[in-house]
Parts: structure tokens; C-alpha cells; sequence
């Protein structure tokens, strides 16, 4: 009975340099816009090393979503029905910000996935992410009906929420050439700023 070999360390440290390389070159070109020579060019690797460990560019670009959508939908999975209505929404929408600031090549490698139909990821999309959606704006809805929260269409907040976030990862260059800011500054102005809109929208009416 045949046996696989066990990864040897060196095997799994070049598997994470691709994979970092790979991040860095989808991110900016897309994964069409993308080609192996880039990418074993960034990890600092030939071409016909890179492909000892990945058969494809689409193995690499696959993987790489699979752990993103893992890191993806935990902020959401956070959210718990047992605290307070608006400090877990607000809080999940802090946590989307974080992710912007903290892991913005994952967030357009997403994006461009997105933007292109989402051919290697829609299945997620359909499943778990879908399942996830629904189960959390079930607990929104019910927030609403009970009066804790507004009246409010749970999916469009939770859309609304990775577009006001997420928008400071995919769109970085277009808000640094506007604001200008000093380093990642304007993320602490865009955290007051969502706080203060998020608790308003949310808060019942007298």
C-alpha cells in the first residue's frame, strides 16, 4: 500500500511564499491579468518549481479563496443573538473594517473574483455563505420585530455593511488620492464615522 510522502518543512514554507506571491499578483492583476511567470517571479522561484507544488494558476487562485472565504465569514459568524442587537451589528461592522485595513489584497482578490462572475466560488456563495446569511438575518429580523432595532430589511444591511467596509480595501487608491491621509489615519475617521451612522439607522424610533 502506497503511502504519501509527509510535507517536509521546506516544502511547506514554499507553499506559503507561492501562495503570499500569489496573493500580491491577484490582487492587483486579477486572475486573468495574472500569469505563473509573475507569480513564481514574486516568490522567487522558477517556473517549473512553482508548478512542482501547484498543477495551474487556477490551483493557486482556488486555494487562496478557500482560505479566504474560511477568514471571510467569521467577523459574521461572531454575531450572536444573545447580545445586544446594536452593539453586535455595530460590531460586526467594526470587525468588516478591520479586515479592510488588515487584509486588503484578500479583499480585492475577492472582489475581482466577484466582479467576474465568481467562477471558482460560487458554490461557497450559494452554500455556506448563503446559509450563514440567511441564519444571521434571521436573527435581525427577529431583533426588528421585537423592537429592539429599526424596521429594517436585514439582507440589505448586512450588503450594506461589506459595501461600506470592504470599499476601503478594493477602492484604497481612489480614498488616499481624495483624503490623503497620514498613513492608515483615515480608518479611524471612517470607524467614528460608521458607529455614528450604524447606531442612528438602527436605533427604534420614539
Amino acid at each position: 500500500m502506497n503511502q504519501e510522502k509527509p510535507v517536509t518543512r521546506i516544502q511547506k514554507r514554499n507553499r506559503e511564499t507561492i501562495r503570499e506571491a500569489a496573493l500580491d499578483v491577484f490582487s492587483q492583476h486579477g486572475f486573468r491579468g495574472a500569469t505563473l511567470d509573475q507569480i513564481a517571479g514574486a516568490a522567487g522561484l522558477s517556473k517549473p518549481n512553482l508548478l512542482y507544488y501547484f498543477p495551474s494558476k487556477e490551483a493557486i487562485h482556488v486555494e487562496l479563496l478557500g482560505h479566504l472565504m474560511t477568514d471571510w465569514l467569521e467577523p459574521l459568524r461572531a454575531m450572536t443573538p444573545e447580545g445586544d442587537p446594536i452593539e453586535e451589528i455595530v460590531g460586526y461592522v467594526m470587525r468588516k473594517l478591520d479586515m479592510a485595513r488588515e487584509m486588503p489584497r484578500e479583499s480585492r482578490l475577492f472582489a475581482n473574483e466577484i466582479v467576474q462572475g465568481a467562477p471558482r466560488i460560487m458554490d461557497m456563495i450559494t452554500g455556506e455563505l448563503r446559509e450563514l446569511v440567511e441564519e444571521k438575518a434571521a436573527v435581525i429580523e427577529a431583533w426588528s420585530r421585537a423592537g429592539k432595532i429599526a424596521p429594517l430589511d436585514p439582507y440589505h444591511l448586512i450588503f450594506s455593511i461589506w459595501a461600506t467596509t470592504q470599499h476601503y480595501a478594493d477602492f484604497d487608491a481612489q480614498v488616499r488620492g481624495i483624503l490623503s491621509p497620514a498613513g492608515d489615519s483615515h480608518f479611524e475617521t471612517a470607524q467614528s464615522f460608521l458607529r455614528q451612522m450604524y447606531v442612528a439607522t438602527l436605533t427604534p424610533r420614539a
